[in-house]
This record gives structure tokens, sequence and C-alpha cells, in this order.
């Protein structure tokens, strides 16, 4: 058989995406050349390992993947779910004229007449609806069109809100009442129907550049027995403060940039996910009803999203939660480990709260205080992956020592804002 010699791999590019390795095998090098990013980073496999509890924000956004940003400044898209509920700011007016099948078509305003669009039913669930006089559930609207002017809705009533009275009448007293989005209905020979777009929100954070350098002497360097790069006594914790720093960073720190004194460069500063949260809860004093609130307000309507989320916490929050007794609806569960951290599961029938406390809402003067987050709408974007230089100052004659410097660019966005939340203590 030929012997085959100097087997080197070959690359082509797929179709449509990809690339393809064809003529040898497929190494690291290959790998990292070719889709950078897919092994995960070898200094952060030993990062995630130092003291993972003090840093939990750093450490799930470096367990859960991050993507590459092209550039300092990163911009990121975000689209909420369409509306899905209004509340009427007009009693209802007689549109002129009524309809072949004798039903009165109704004007009326919300304070949110964009969510509703032709062919759009409405549940009204503070007016019961009837047939003559049977009642039959809630009162159903069906929207027409635009109103006047294209200001509010037009609408008939698919039923009426009064006994012994036609089918579509509607009385007085609908406003200040809610109207629920249900599914929109069509005719049969119908073959449209009002588009839906959404549009998603641009938003932007900058990567800020993190630092750490650790040095030691030659002769102490020559007294260390070291194979190829490992974490020391000293450089794990330069790189635990470096962490600790990047975690305040990331939860309080505010976007800005200036210019360096010192040449033409300038600095810039990542923006916090504590500012970034689309709500916040207030709250006095914690007891079964506030959480069951809490529970509630995190995990329904305009904030839900995943059906677990974490709640960083302040010692005193965390203190007053396990005080707490417990019963079946609120329940305590054991400890769960994900992404190397150990939680405390806060159980409710809306949802589960991994709770754990962050040293660095005490060090921040919120030990009061905690921050819902969502983990599946929180994205790590990276410029520069954390990476480890080694700098021979001693050759360069600066002073005889070697040094090693650890960098990473690096922020944090949190995507659909509404499913995290700021928890406050009022």
């Amino acid at each position: 058989m030929e012997k085959i010699e100097n087997l080197k791999a070959m690359t082509a590019n797929g179709n449509v995406n990809g690339t393809h390795v064809t003529d040898g095998p497929l190494t690291t090098s290959l790998i990292r050349e070719n889709a950078p990013g897919l092994l995960r980073n070898d200094i952060d496999e030993k990062i995630v390992k130092i003291r993972p509890m003090s840093t939990p924000i750093d450490q799930i956004s470096r367990m859960t993947g991050a993507r590459k940003a092209k550039s300092m400044i990163v911009e990121y898209y975000s689209v909420d779910t369409k509306g899905q509920s209004a509340s009427v700011t007009t009693e209802p007016k007689e549109w002129s004229g009524v309809r072949s099948d004798g039903r009165q078509a109704w004007e009326l305003q919300t304070d949110s007449d964009g969510i509703f669009a032709q062919s759009d039913t409405l549940l009204v669930p503070e007016i019961k609806g009837y047939e003559g006089s049977n009642e039959c559930g809630c009162l159903v609207l069906y929207v027409l069109g635009r109103g006047e002017n294209n200001v509010g809705i037009r609408v008939i009533a698919l039923n009426s809100t009064g006994p012994n009275l036609p089918a579509g009448t509607i009385q007085k007293g609908l406003s200040g009442k809610i109207l629920v989005r249900m599914g929109r209905a069509s005719a049969e020979l119908a073959v449209q129907t009002p588009q839906f777009d959404a549009l998603p929100k641009k938003a932007n954070n900058y990567c800020q550049i993190f630092k750490t350098q650790v040095e030691q002497s030659s002769y102490a360097r020559l007294s260390a027995k070291e194979v190829g790069w490992t974490l020391s006594d000293q450089e794990e914790v330069a790189i635990m403060d470096m962490r600790l720093g990047m975690e305040k960073s990331f939860l309080f720190g505010v976007k800005s940039r200036i210019d360096s004194e010192e040449n033409s460069d300038e600095i810039l500063f990542t923006g916090g996910i504590w500012n970034q949260a689309g709500d916040e809860i207030y709250y006095e004093t914690l007891n079964q009803e506030t959480i069951v609130d809490i529970m509630k307000d995190t995990f329904t309507g305009k904030h839900s999203g995943s059906s677990r989320k974490i709640l960083l916490a302040g010692s005193n929050l965390i203190s007053s939660l396990n005080k707490l007794d417990y019963t079946k609806v609120i329940q305590s569960g054991e400890t769960v480990t994900k992404w190397g951290i150990d939680f405390s599961e806060l159980r409710s029938k809306f949802g589960s709260l991994y709770v754990i406390h962050s040293e660095i809402f005490d060090m921040c003067n919120h030990s009061d205080d905690g921050l819902i987050i969502d983990p599946e709408y929180m994205v790590k974007y990276v410029h520069v992956p954390m990476k480890v230089e080694r700098l021979d100052l001693r050759s360069s004659g600066v002073r005889n020592t070697d040094a090693l410097v650890a960098t990473e660019a690096s922020c944090l966005t949190l995507r659909h804002p509404n499913a995290h939340l700021r928890l406050i203590k009022a």
C-alpha cells in the first residue's frame, strides 16, 4: 500500500455556511483558526474554579459561553412581545349607522390603541356578557378598524352587556375597564389580515478592558517548580481580585468613555446590568404574602420569561428570607448546583428562584436589595478573551522580574430587559 506522507488538512467553505476539512484530521489548531470560540479557552476553564461563589455573575457568563464582539462598542437588539391588554379611557359612543346584521358599531379609545388591529377579538373580563336574559361569560368585542381620524378603535359587541338587550348593545360603564387581546377572526374568503411587525429596540454597551499584573523576581521564579502556565498562589489571588472588580463593574458600572491624558487613546467603561434591568419591585417587610407577590411580579405579565430565574441578594435580604416559615405555597427547596455555584431554590406556583448571597451587594451598599436575573436573556460579549501574557522585564532592562499580565475586554448585556427586576427595600 502506498504510504501517505506529509498529510496536511485542507479547508473549504460550504455552499451556505461553515467550513469543511478535507484530506486531513480535524485538529484543535484548525478549530481555533476556522471556528474561533468553539473550543472553550483553557484559561477560562481554570478561572471558573477560583471561588465561584464570590463572583456569580462572572461565573455564569463564563460557563454559559460568550459571543464574540468585533469591536469595543457592542450593539445589540432586544424585542419584547406585543402588548396583551389596554385600558379603555373613554365611554363608547355610537358609530354612525347600523350594520346589515343589526349590530351597532361603537367607537372608543384606550391607553394603547396601537396594539389593536382590525379582526382582533377583545375580552372585557370585568363585564358580564348576555344573550337575551342568559349570562354567557364575559363581554367580547370585535375590532372593525380604526376610529375617526385614526384615533381609537371601532368595535361591535358579540354579546350584550345587559339582560334582555339586543346583541351588540354596549352600555355605559366601559371606561376604565381592561380590554384583553384574543385571537383574530377572519372571513372564509379572506386571504389577508393586518400585518404584524415587530421592530427590535437597539441598545449598546462598551467593552471594558480589565487587567491584572503579577510580578516575581527571576530567583523566585526559578525556585518554583512549574510546567507551562499554572495558577500559583500569587497568581490566583490576583485573578480573584480581578474577577471581584469585574463583578462590580458588570453589576453596577456606568457606561461612559473618556480620553486618556497620557496619549490620544480613549478609555471605555462598561454599563452594569443593575441599571439595564427593565423594572423594579419595592418591599417594606418580607412575609409570606410579600414573597407571593414578588413571585407573581417576577414570573407573570410583562416580566414573564423563563420559569427559573436567579436572585442575587445582599446579606440583609438573605437573612430576611432565611427567617421565613415556608409553606406548601412557597417552599424552600434543596440546594441546586448549577454553573459551578450552589443555589438555594425558592419554589412557588409561579416559578422558581435560584437564590444566592452576593458579597458585592454588601460592598456596594445594597445589602437590603437584590437583582432578579433571567439567565436565558443575559449575554456576555467578549472583544478580547481572557488571555495571559508573560513579560520579560529583565531582558528589556526594566527590572529583574518576570511579569504575568491577564487581560479581558468584555461586557454584559440584558436582552428583553423586562424579564429582569431590581428588588429594592422601600
